[in-house]
Formats: C-alpha cells, structure tokens, sequence
C-alpha cells in the first residue's frame, strides 16, 4: 500500500487545467518521533551540487550553437564583402546549418543509445571542430558551405543528446531548471558571438570574419575535460545491462542509498519495455493514442519555438535595425549586443522559475508577451514606412520590441522545449522522440532563416513580422490544449499525464497544506 500526502502551499496545474496528482516517492522520508509526524523532504547537499556540475559541463555544445548563430548575424555584412556573395547565397549560408543540424540530431538518437550520451557529447564537439577550422580557412563560398554543413551536422548531435543526459540524471525536483541549462548556454553563445563582431569588426574584411569563426572553436576545446569528469545516465548504463554502473551514477547523484535504490527500481522497471531501436521507430511511425499525444505536445513545441522567428531576429537583427533607421555598422551590431543581453539576463530568471511557477504558466507568459511584442514590431514598421512615425521613435521601438521578443522568448518556449522534449517521453522512446523533435525544430529553424530575406523582399519586413505575430497567437492556443504541466514529477510518472498507465503505486497526492503531512493510513482494513 503507497502512502498518500497532501503537499503545500497551492497546487501544480495539470494536463488541460487538471491538478497534478504525483510527487517523487524518493524525495519524501518518513516521520521522525521527535518531529511529532509530517514528512522531511530530501534537502540535496553534495549530490544536488554533483549534478548540478554535470548538468553545466554537458550544457557546454550549446555554446556553440549559440555563438555560431550570434556571429553570423554581424559575419554575413564581412563575408558578403570578401567573397561577393549573392543575397541568395547569403540565405542559404545561414539558413542551411538548420537543415543540416537535423541529420545530426536523427544520427545522435541512434548514436546515443549505441555508444552512450556522454561520448555523443564529445563526439558532437569533435565534428564540429573539424566544421568550424574548415569555414575560418576557406578561399571560396564552395569551401565556406563545406565547413557549415559539417559543423551543422555536430551542432545537431550536440543539442539533442545534451537535454537528454541532463533529464536522466536529474532529481524529478530540479529536472526542469536543469534541464533548462542548455537553453541559457546558447543564449549565452549568442551573446559572444555579438561581442566577438563588435570586437573585430575593425579589422580588414578578409581577415575579421576569419578570426570571429576560429573563435567559436575554443568552446569546444573544453569537451575533451568534461569527458573525464561526467559519468554515463544511468538509465542508458541500465539499458545496457551495466546495473552495478548505474547503481554507482545513483549513489553520486541521490541523497542517500536508499534513494539510489529507489530510483534504480524505477529505471529498470521502464527498461523492461525497452525494446530494440527498429521497434521505437516503428512505435513512433505507427503510435498508440498515448503516444501520440506526446507527440503533439513534443513536436508541437518544437515546432512553435522556431515559428515564431526567433532565428530571423537573431540572424538578421542587424537588418531589422538598419530597416528602422540605424545606419552605422557600429550602431548595428551595438544594438544587436544588447538584444544578447537581454537573452541572457532573462533566461537566468527561466531557470529560477521552471520549476517553482511550472512550465505551463511560464509558456502562457512567454507566448502572449512574444505575440504582443511582434505586433507592435511590425506595425511601428508599417507606420515608418509610411510616413506616420519619427524615425527616432521607429529606432527605439524596434530596439524595445526586438529585447522584449528574445526576453519573453527566453523566459518560456526557449528553455522549456527542451525540457518538455526530454521528459514527456517514456525511455523505449526517449532518444528517437527527442531525435525527431529538435529534427522538426532545426526545419522550422532552417526555412525562417532561409527565407526572411526573400519575404521581407516580397511582403516588406513589416508584413514578415505581422505573419509571426499570427503564428504566435497560435502557439498560445496550442499551449492551452496540448501542453500538460510535468513539474515534480518522475520521468516514470508523466505517461499518466497523456493517458497512459504511469505509475501504479506509491503515488503521492499533492493538495494545498502549508506542509507535507501523512493522510491517515488504515493497515488491513477494507475500504468503507
């Protein structure tokens, strides 16, 4: 018989507005005398610092996301100099990495679960060196191409296998603001690459885009320490067979023997319908109604993450600024520095919040503050081009609303797809899901990139940015049907939320005392 709790201080909104009704079992301990009843909670102590570690060190591929979106934004104004490149080419220089990075992030399902999620994290790095030394030495657009698909190809290995790792060495407690962390290394990834344009900028056209991608080389270098730092999840090492291993990981990353032990039940449990990788595929091909409504909610935010333009903003700040009045390449790169920061400070709140507020308040947040913020963009736009707006005033708009894009971006659908995509799924399923997942997200992320310039041609950048704004006043609706809440509860225990079975006993009711407190439990009695 488990043991019912009522949990403090109001309660996790649910799937579709419904209560959560499930707590880890492992971070509750039964009553002491002297505590006169109610329940400890676990606090965390060296164990919660330990995979708190884990967590920065295997976050760190995402720099290198980040500051290859972030450079090429002030890259592309030096490229298109040095090797007089067309406004196509421009295009699919930056928008073809996307494209790319989903192969890697398919290849990383099936690598990951062949070789493990720590060595896909270095393997990851490793081509992308190989990607990035290729594009600071290149005499041609051709070579220049080359080394973008390639280090596209270990960026996407890279963002995929990250998340993934990170949710299955977390605690259910603080898997949220964990698994957040690869979300604020690439914004922190944008920010340098920001920095690194407005710092060598003045140097020669053929030499200043050289030395800002050769920079984005040294993040990776790190890889090499972090492998001998972390160890393998724990439920890849139990897929394995490898139970003593993962029985290890557990004890550096539980409170105590007792949680190690718990925990490992729990994994091996959920390996028990683990079966072969051909099988996953086909049950995601072919998927049952549980299932499919974690792909909807998987894909779904995947795919509104990118939708919105976040990428067009990124990538073509610069132009955004220069069409509301900028002129200076200084001025423009500038402002694109402070819409970096902006990311950064905001996404450090994200972190803060994911697991206190929830994740579904935080989307509602983002996703109604992205839409508003686009809106006003493009109509401060509209009314510029007319005529009927200061260009001073149509400057500092575009300025106001582009920081609040990437600050209610940051503070919702940037860091919580990531950890959405990496806990709705069961572990039979987790690493081809999350494969298919970023796979959709680097798509979306590819055609915004690839065709922003071409739209904004067509439509003016006002009407580019009207089209998002609709998008995103989809992706609030879609967050309201689809999006269930996940806070504080085990990755075994999420496929209740969507249907499916979940966990059968020892389940824990969250209700709205000041305090965890023991329901009354009556030993061999029937039910009245």
């Amino acid at each position: 018989m488990g043991a019912e709790v009522a949990a403090a201080g109001g309660s996790l909104p649910g799937f579709l507005g419904r209560k959560s009704r499930y707590a880890r079992m492992d971070d509750v301990l039964p009553p002491e005398p002297e505590d006169g009843g109610g329940v400890r909670v676990r606090g965390g102590g060296s164990s919660r610092r330990y995979v708190f570690a884990c967590s920065v060190f295997a976050s760190l591929n995402h720099v290198l996301l980040g500051y290859d979106v972030g450079v090429m934004s002030g890259c592309i104004i030096f490229i298109q100099k040095d090797l007089h490149i067309t406004e196509v080419q421009q295009e699919v220089l930056v928008g073809c990495l996307s494209f790319i990075s989903l192969l890697g992030s398919l290849a990383a399902g099936r690598t990951s679960d062949a070789i493990g999620r720590k060595w896909t994290i270095g393997l990851a790095a490793a081509v992308f060196q190989a990607g990035a030394a290729v594009m600071t030495f290149s005499p041609s657009f051709a070579a220049l191409m080359a080394g973008r698909l390639l280090a596209g190809i270990g960026i996407g290995i890279g963002i995929m296998v990250a998340p993934v790792y990170i949710s299955e060495i977390s605690p259910a407690a603080l898997r949220g603001t964990l698994a957040s962390f690869p979300e604020i290394f690439i914004s922190f990834g944008i920010l340098l690459g920001y920095v690194s344009n407005l710092a060598f900028s003045g140097l020669p056209d053929h030499i200043n885009w050289r030395v800002m991608l050769g920079a984005g080389i040294l993040p990776s270098i790190s890889i090499a320490f972090v492998l001998l730092v972390i160890p393998e999840s724990p439920r890849w090492l139990v897929m394995q067979g490898r139970l003593a291993d993962a029985r290890g990981v557990l004890a550096k990353v539980s409170d105590g023997e007792e949680e190690a032990q718990e925990r490992l039940a729990e994994i091996e449990e959920a390996a028990r319908a683990t079966g072969s990788g051909k099988a996953a595929w086909r049950e995601l091909l072919s998927p049952s109604p549980v299932v499919r409504r974690m792909l909807i909610t998987g894909l779904g935010v995947q795919f509104f993450q990118q939708a919105t333009g976040i990428d067009a903003l990124v990538y073509y700040s610069p132009t955004i600024f220069r069409d509301s009045g900028m002129t200076t390449e200084s001025q423009l790169l500038a402002a694109t520095v402070a819409v970096g920061f902006s990311k950064v400070a905001f996404i450090v709140i994200a972190i803060v919040l994911v697991d206190r507020v929830g994740r579904k308040p935080l989307l509602y947040i983002s996703t109604v503050g992205i839409t508003a913020c686009l809106a006003v963009l493009a109509a401060s736009l509209a009314l510029l081009k007319h005529g009927a707006l200061p260009g001073g005033a149509a400057v500092g708009l575009a300025v106001l609303t582009v920081c609040g894009f990437v600050a209610f971006f940051s503070v919702g659908i940037g860091p919580i797809n990531m950890v959405l995509s990496s806990e709705i799924f069961p572990l039979r399923l987790r690493a081809q899901a999350v494969a298919v997942g970023f796979a959709l997200n680097r798509m979306a992320s590819g055609g915004v990139a690839m065709s922003f310039l071409s739209i904004c041609r067509a439509v003016t950048v006002a009407g580019a940015f009207a089209a998002f704004a609709a998008v995103s006043a989809m992706s609030v609706v879609f967050v309201h049907l689809f999006v269930p809440e996940t806070s504080g509860k085990t990755l075994e225990q999420i496929e209740s939320l969507f249907g499916g079975v979940g966990v059968a006993s020892g389940e824990l009711e969250l209700g709205g005392a000041a305090r965890l407190e023991h329901k009354r439990l009556v030993p061999n009695a029937s039910s009245s």
